[in-house]
């Protein structure tokens, strides 16, 4: 097997669909079970394919996978794993891929996380694959972390990923208007469905992940809004919320935030979009 011109062939393919070239390394380095910099070690992937009895299965198997990238299925659906920060979380089908946009989020929670006294108790609303629980879980070990979330294919990832990464997490299936009756906590971090209904996403989104994390209604802020309910019954007294939203929408975000909370912040993202909200409660 040639793998230099295979991945010419793969990158060209590529590129005529408008899509990134070095998704063709990310895929043959799963198929081949190596990391994508293992590609550029020609001693390790020399020794990897002798070990393997068929090689032409192996092109196969790329050529396939190549086909569904092409059609704009996501790469981490086709991998099986999405990085996120410091962790490698497992997605697929029916749950939505963790976003780097995220991250700067994780950052300031775990920074308010070290002025309090311990043991700090977080909630995630809308935990989806469990990205955010399970950096804050792992980056803040004494941390109590529960995670929320009703849609049973994102349970299915949810509960794979705790299994793996951090089993002291606790998941809760239910809508978040509903669970954890009674229950107060000092963080609560909220990544509702926020797009409204009419707008077009590109092809990789639209087609392939949930749209019911991903739509908020007609505005896109009718499901935020139940998401701040909750969060106002859930959070203590100067309890902090965080909440992700579109780079506009602080506004209605903190319109809808008024009558619990003080101190409510907009702040950017990894391009400097203002994509989450800071808020305290009162």
């Amino acid at each position: 097997m040639d793998i230099k011109a295979l991945l010419r062939d793969a990158k060209s393919q590529l590129a005529e669909s408008g899509i990134l070239e070095v998704d063709a390394e990310h895929l043959l380095a799963h198929v081949l079970g190596l990391s994508r910099m293992d590609l550029h070690n020609p001693v390790l992937v020399e020794t990897t394919l002798s070990a393997m009895s068929e090689t032409e299965v192996i092109e196969e198997q790329f050529y396939a996978l190549l086909d569904r990238r092409i059609d704009h299925e996501p790469l981490q659906y086709l991998t099986g794993r999405a990085a996120f920060r410091y962790l490698e979380i497992e997605v697929g089908p029916g749950v939505l891929v963790p976003r780097p946009e995220s991250e700067l989020l994780v950052d300031a929670v775990l920074t308010h996380i070290k002025s309090l006294p311990a043991p700090v108790s977080v909630i995630d609303l809308g935990s989806g694959s469990g990205a955010l629980a399970l950096a804050i879980a792992t980056e803040a070990p004494d941390t109590r972390v529960i995670a929320v979330e009703k849609s049973p294919a994102a349970i299915y990832w949810l509960k794979k990923n705790v299994s793996v990464i951090a089993e002291n997490v606790r998941v809760v299936e239910g809508d978040v208007s509903e669970v954890l009756l009674g229950v107060k906590c000092d963080v609560v971090i909220a990544n509702p469905p926020y797009i409204p209904d009419s707008q077009t996403l590109p092809r990789d989104v639209a087609g392939f992940e949930p749209h019911v994390a991903l739509f908020g209604g007609p505005t896109g802020m009718e499901l935020p809004k139940m998401f701040i309910e909750a969060a106002a019954r859930l959070l203590k007294n100067a309890g902090v919320l965080v909440i992700e939203h579109t780079e506009e929408q602080g506004a209605a975000v903190a319109a809808e935030l008024t009558g619990d909370f003080d101190n409510i912040a907009l702040h950017n993202d990894l391009v400097g979009r203002p994509r989450w909200t800071s808020a305290v409660r009162k």
